[in-house]
C-alpha cells in the first residue's frame, strides 16, 4: 500500500494535523499589497545606455571606415 502524504491514524489526529496545515497554508500564501513589490531597475538602465554608446560608436566607426577603405 502506498502511502500519498496522508495521515493513516485515527481520525482525531487526521483532523489536527489538516488544521494545523490549513494555519500555515493561510499565513504563508496571505495577500499581499501590490505596492510590497518594488524591483530596483536602475543597473538595467546603466547596462542599456553602454550597450548604446558602444553600438553608436562602433556604427561611427563604420561610416569613417566605408570613406577611407
Amino acid at each position: 500500500m502506498i502511502n500519498c502524504g496522508r495521515n493513516i491514524v485515527g481520525k482525531k489526529n487526521r483532523n489536527t494535523s489538516r488544521s494545523s496545515t490549513q494555519q500555515a497554508g493561510s499565513s504563508r500564501y496571505g495577500k499581499k499589497s501590490k505596492s510590497s513589490f518594488n524591483p530596483d531597475y536602475t543597473y538595467v538602465i546603466k547596462d542599456l545606455k553602454r550597450i548604446a554608446v558602444i553600438a553608436a560608436a562602433l556604427i561611427l566607426g563604420l561610416v569613417g571606415l566605408s570613406f577611407i577603405i
